[in-house]
């Protein structure tokens, strides 16, 4: 499968690379040469981009077999009423998926296309490519990273995105606005896998 091939970004120099809240130093840096190879932009005039993390008391094959259902992302997204795929598709780059956006948010459908989904390096993402929402030319992705120590086992979840920013809108605006609503999917993302784990499902 073609791997995307991210060019480095002016936001996330190889120098100084920004570690995402939540993060502690150690996970960083483990966690680098994914960062480097998944989540790097090359961001020009008029777009911004951000990189999110999430830790999940989870194991990572767990957190991963809900981050990869391309075709049942209200099961941890927020701002999902429904979503639509064509029926007897297989979940492979290239499918699309519609997508209603509840009332109340800056948007009214989304179609969706699915740009990667390794399950070996647990990895997936996503264009948006048509409906009515604010997010013009917006490209994410998603990669799932388990951790073990003296016993304790964990998952970080780290999600990047790049998108353009909207006429009479500034970067600041743009990145709080798609910020707050990855952190919002994260964090219930936490709660769904935690959950499925206390209940015995996790390994």
């Amino acid at each position: 499968m073609a791997d995307p091939k991210p060019e480095p970004s002016s936001s996330m120099p190889d120098s100084a690379p920004t570690i995402p809240p939540g993060l502690t130093q150690n996970e960083f840096c483990e966690l680098i040469p994914s960062i480097t190879q998944f989540h790097a932009y090359s961001v020009g005039p008029g777009k911004c981009s951000s990189l999110l993390a999430q830790r999940i008391n989870a194991p990572h094959d767990l957190v991963w077999s809900v981050v990869r259902r391309f075709d049942k992302p209200q099961t941890y997204k927020h701002f999902i009423k429904s979503c639509a795929v064509k029926e007897g598709v297989q979940m492979v780059v290239g499918c699309t998926r519609d997508v209603n956006v509840i009332s109340g948010l800056p948007a009214a459908t989304s179609t969706e296309k699915l740009d990667i989904l390794d399950d070996d390096r647990q990895v997936t993402g996503f264009s948006i490519i048509g409906g009515e929402h604010r997010l013009r030319n917006y490209r994410s992705v998603t990669t799932v990273h388990g951790f073990e120590r003296d016993g304790r086992i964990w998952t970080i979840v780290l999600e990047s995105y790049v998108v353009d920013i909207p006429e009479g809108n500034t970067e600041e605006d743009t990145r709080l606005f798609a910020d707050t609503v990855v952190k919002l999917n994260l964090q219930k993302l936490a709660s769904v896998t935690e959950g499925l784990a206390r209940d015995g499902d996790g390994k």
